[in-house]
């Protein structure tokens, strides 16, 4: 017999009640069977009768005895312990009433969340090492009053980069286009077209969204002059909201 395991089940026994199982299932098999068969391969009706019912009882006799086997392994094979191997984690499954606290979409909701916050930190962790943001050690041992007044900083990349991402994105998504322009030298404006359904101005600082304006394919988003409207709404409500909740997202 194989040692009782910290869960408190025989495995030995666990297997033999499988087995036993599959033979309860066959005897019961043999008795519908034979009920299903009827009297037959006799002459006369008493030897059918008698033949029948010798038969029958057999099989009763078989399922009877792979009964009592399984309820003999039954007791052999244990009960689980009392200290769930998950600890308080596996207890999630025994709520009855998911519905009103639902732990388990609360929890991939936030296994979700941590994944992405752990991407978008890696991104940032990147870029602002390519930036000399380093204070000089030197520096500490200045006075306040000779100390030089300090510079705001900002994320600053190379024009170069910028267009290299907005051309990689665009390659990514054959069916939007995007053109850019820089009007003022440094930031971009990028005029996104989506099929024939919506237009979106989009005006960056590097690589942040400064201000969405979403339209629709058939209104106009040029000024008089020829230059991008980055001040007039869409004159449909939906595309309104649209740009309301993209700039919403971006602060």
């Amino acid at each position: 017999m194989a040692d009782v395991l910290s869960v408190g089940v025989n495995l030995e026994a666990f297997a033999q009640a499988i087995s036993a199982i599959q033979a309860l299932r066959s005897s019961v098999s043999r008795v519908f069977d034979c009920l299903k068969d009827g009297m037959r391969n006799k002459e006369t009706l008493e030897g059918r009768e008698k033949a029948f019912i010798a038969h029958f009882q057999d099989n009763l006799q078989s399922v009877n005895r792979d009964l009592n086997e399984l309820e003999r392994l039954s007791n052999l094979v244990g009960k689980p312990s009392e200290n769930h191997p998950l600890h308080n984690s596996g207890l999630l499954s025994l709520d009855p009433v998911q519905d009103k606290t639902p732990l388990y979409s609360q929890l991939l909701q936030a296994y979700k969340w941590s994944n992405k916050l752990q991407y978008h930190a890696g991104l940032a962790s990147g870029l602002l090492n390519q930036q000399s943001l380093k204070r000089s050690a030197n520096q500490m041992g200045v006075s306040a009053k000779r100390r030089p007044k300090a510079q705001p900083t900002t994320l600053v990349l190379p024009p170069q980069y910028v267009d290299d991402v907005i051309s990689r994105i665009d390659r990514m998504f054959p069916e939007m286009s995007i053109h850019l322009s820089r009007p003022n030298g440094t930031s971009a404006m990028l005029l996104v077209t989506l099929g024939k359904v919506l237009k979106v101005i989009v005006v960056m600082r590097s690589l942040f969204i400064d201000r969405t304006i979403v339209k629709g394919y058939n209104e106009n988003v040029y000024t008089e002059d020829g230059k991008l409207d980055i001040w007039s709404k869409s004159n449909y409500q939906v595309f309104q909201k649209l740009s309301y909740i993209s700039w919403a997202r971006c602060v």
